[in-house]
């Protein structure tokens, strides 16, 4: 008896067999990204590494996790690090490029007391800068 004599288990073989090769294929380029992405290797020895995943992809993917999986993760982590630094730092520009409120306060007093501004209009912009 094959699979295709039960339709049900058919489907749920062609799902497996999609399944594995969806995962097969984000396994290759995890791997070809960070056979790139590694700094502490020199140009012949990712070219190496490239040739033997290309050449053997079974065997090259699972050698290559072997000797390299911790080190993978190590480099994601890094990376993680990186961007997540490099937000950090772009917000904290982002947000003390505007001027603080005692600026603010400083220029609404000068215009009320040039008398660009009434009592009541000062006192409802110094209510909203202080809220």
């Amino acid at each position: 008896m094959t699979a295709y004599d039960y339709p049900l288990l058919g489907f749920f073989w062609t799902v497996l067999i999609v399944f594995i090769w969806v995962i097969w294929i984000i396994l290759l380029i995890r791997v070809f990204a960070d056979i790139f992405r590694n700094h502490k290797m020199n140009g012949w020895v990712k070219a190496l590494w490239v040739i033997f995943v290309v050449v053997l992809p079974f065997l090259g993917v699972l050698i290559y996790l072997i000797a390299h999986g911790g080190q993978m993760a190590q480099r994601d982590l890094d990376q993680a690090q990186a961007q997540q630094q490099a937000f950090d730092e772009y917000v904290r520009q982002t947000a003390t490029t505007g001027p603080s409120s005692a600026e603010e306060l400083s220029k609404l007093a000068a215009l009320h007391q040039q008398g660009v501004l009434t009592d009541a209009e000062f006192a409802a912009q110094k209510a909203k800068l202080l809220s």
